[in-house]
């Protein structure tokens, strides 16, 4: 009996190396990797930039005090602030971690507006982490379930529906910010309507409150573009990432422009590990390899391929209920239920994901060749194949 606690459904494989899109488990197998670790090694497996960049800054100083200046903390967070076209950042650990700083500099305007009771809009089906406070900004009841009682000041609203979210600024005066996904990953991988974000923008302007992107899965060159919000036309007053910007290393950022950088002061928010010499090391090698070998334009590029061959290999296309995409954040929603398929891609040598039920979410990195896309989603194909035709979901659909 393990004496890890019972947190994780854990697939039967145990990975012991890997290289580029390729793992490799304790007997030896390679698998394609569709998943990367969750949106996070974006730049594959034992990337010899990343690498280096650990082993050297290992060698030296993987820790130091925020009481003291770090040279790679303020080098990455150079680097970031240019990438991401804003003004101000603050390291931490992970994707939560950074969305709870930015629900704290949400609280700290309506604050400083004189709004005691500062309210966050947010909607439905989105995910922003576990813990408390994200957890219940998250719009997943399920996992919600158990642990109240969840923090207050969080308002839900439907997805792509400004009418609701205009309907909540004419009845709650304490909004102050609203916090969405651009592009909802958990949630099944739902893009929000561009018209819809930008509509979104211009009504957080009049009404001075914080836009919040949440681009922890979609960031880091994923979508194509560094950021999702760069290929919108317009900036959010902040934004948070973590997951691929370390590729494996534990970081996480919030980053903010205008008046909602300068709302931070010392004491108002800090981390012990967050933007240590040794994450921010790792940072750096990836932004310098993402920037400058335009990764982020394979991202449709490869997606591009994986879809193909997945769709020419499939020969069952009405159980697909929709195809949805970002970039290579890939959703392929079936017609029912479809939790067993990770389990049984390990059969074909490939990962996979299935989140919100009944969507296959695919999440290859930016590294992987195109033979390989290809031959993914020949092997996603066939997987599915093969299960429709083994149990009664085809049946039901017929």
């Amino acid at each position: 009996m393990s004496t890890l606690m019972n947190t994780y459904a854990r697939l039967p494989v145990t990975f012991t190396h890997g290289k580029g899109a390729l793992l490799y488990d304790d007997g030896g197998k390679a698998y394609l990797d569709g998943v990367s670790g969750i949106a996070v090694t974006n730049l594959g497996h034992a990337h010899p930039a990343v690498s280096a960049a650990i082993s050297e800054q290992a060698s030296s100083l993987v820790h130091c005090s925020n009481l003291f200046r770090i040279d790679s903390q303020e080098r990455a967070a150079d680097q970031l602030t240019t990438l991401a076209e804003m003004d101000r950042v603050f390291f931490c650990n992970s994707g939560a971690e950074a969305n709870e700083a930015a629900i704290k500099l949400a609280r700290l305007h309506g604050q400083r507006l004189g709004v005691e009771q500062p309210q966050i809009i947010v909607l439905e089906h989105a995910f922003h982490g576990r813990t408390l406070a994200t957890l219940s900004a998250t719009g997943n009841r399920k996992i919600q379930a158990g642990f109240e009682p969840l923090v207050s000041g969080f308002v839900r609203a439907p997805r792509n529906d400004l009418e609701a979210i205009e309907t909540i600024a004419t009845s709650n005066t304490g909004v102050v910010a609203v916090m969405l996904e651009p592009v909802q990953g958990e949630g099944g991988i739902h893009p929000l309507d561009r018209e819809y974000l930008a509509a979104l923008k211009e009504l957080c302007r009049k009404q001075n409150w914080l836009l919040i992107f949440d681009e922890i899965q979609s960031g880091n060159g994923r979508t194509g573009s560094y950021f999702y919000y760069q290929q919108l036309g317009f900036k959010p007053d902040i934004v948070t990432t973590a997951k691929a910007l370390g590729n494996g290393v534990p970081i996480g950022a919030c980053l903010a422009q205008g008046q909602a950088a300068e709302l931070f002061a010392p004491g108002h928010h800090g981390s012990t590990y967050g933007g240590n010499p040794l994450a921010c090391a790792a940072a750096s090698a990836v932004m310098d390899v993402i920037s400058k070998s335009s990764m982020s334009e394979r991202a449709p590029i490869l997606a591009h391929s994986v879809l193909e061959s997945f769709q020419s290999s499939f020969k069952h296309g009405s159980f697909i209920k929709e195809l949805r995409q970002a970039g290579l954040m890939i959703g392929i929603e079936l017609q029912s239920a479809c939790g067993e398929l990770a389990k049984r891609a390990l059969q074909e040598g490939i990962l996979i994901n299935v989140t919100a039920g009944n969507t296959i979410r695919l999440l290859p990195p930016l590294v992987m060749e195109q033979e390989q896309a290809q031959e993914l989603g020949e092997r996603l194909a066939k997987t599915v194949n093969t299960w429709l035709e083994e149990s009664s979901p085809l049946q039901g659909a017929a």
